[in-house]
C-alpha cells in the first residue's frame, strides 16, 4: 500500500503516468514504512519527505499537496 500511495499520491516528478516508471520510487519504501511502523508522527513524514524531494530529486521546494500524502500515509497506521 505504501508503494503504491507513493507513486499515486505522492509522485514529486509526475512519472505515474508512465508505466515503465512504476518503481521509481521503490527505494524510498522502507524508510517511509520504517518510519509509520515506528510511531513518526506528520512532522516527522513530512520531514523525510520533503528531504527525499529537495536533496535526493533536486526539487526546488516539497510539493504542494505533501500534507496531504502524509495524512493517507499515517491513515495506512490507523493514525
Amino acid at each position: 500500500m505504501v508503494r503504491v500511495s507513493l507513486l499515486q499520491d505522492w509522485d514529486p516528478i509526475g512519472v505515474n503516468d508512465c508505466p515503465e516508471a512504476h518503481d521509481e520510487y521503490d527505494s524510498y519504501v522502507g524508510g517511509v514504512c520504517s518510519l509509520l511502523l515506528s510511531g513518526a508522527d506528520a512532522y516527522k513524514l513530512r520531514q523525510h519527505l520533503a528531504h527525499i524531494e529537495t536533496v535526493n530529486m533536486g526539487l526546488s521546494s516539497p510539493c504542494s499537496h505533501l500534507d496531504d500524502v502524509v495524512l493517507k500515509l499515517l491513515a495506512m497506521v490507523g493514525r
